[in-house]
């Protein structure tokens, strides 16, 4: 059956195992998604970022880290709480084109 649908042997077994568990529906469709959380970085939010990362860096540190811009969006207000991953992936979203 995986051959004649092009897909492969274990889309057929989760088809059949959704099907026999739950029926017809389960089988044909996927589960609806919950809800995204809200962004916590909303575009004033970024405006900050990028400018706090193109300032001086803070006394007695040779650069902004990611956890320092973390921090410091934290201690101005602008977000409750927020990791340094999350604003790794802002700022690598505002990398300008390179060619």
């Amino acid at each position: 059956m995986a051959k004649a649908l092009q897909c492969h042997r274990n889309t057929v077994g989760n088809v059949r195992r959704h099907f026999v568990a739950a029926g017809l529906a389960a089988a044909l469709y996927d589960k609806p998604l919950p809800p995204r959380a809200p962004r916590k970085i909303t575009g004033e939010v970024e405006a900050h970022l990028i400018a706090l990362a193109c300032s001086a860096p803070p006394e007695g540190q040779q650069r902004w880290t990611l956890r320092l811009l973390a921090n410091r969006l934290v201690e101005l207000g602008l977000v409750e709480r927020i990791s340094h991953v999350a604003v790794g992936a802002r700022l690598k979203n505002n990398e300008p084109v390179k060619g």
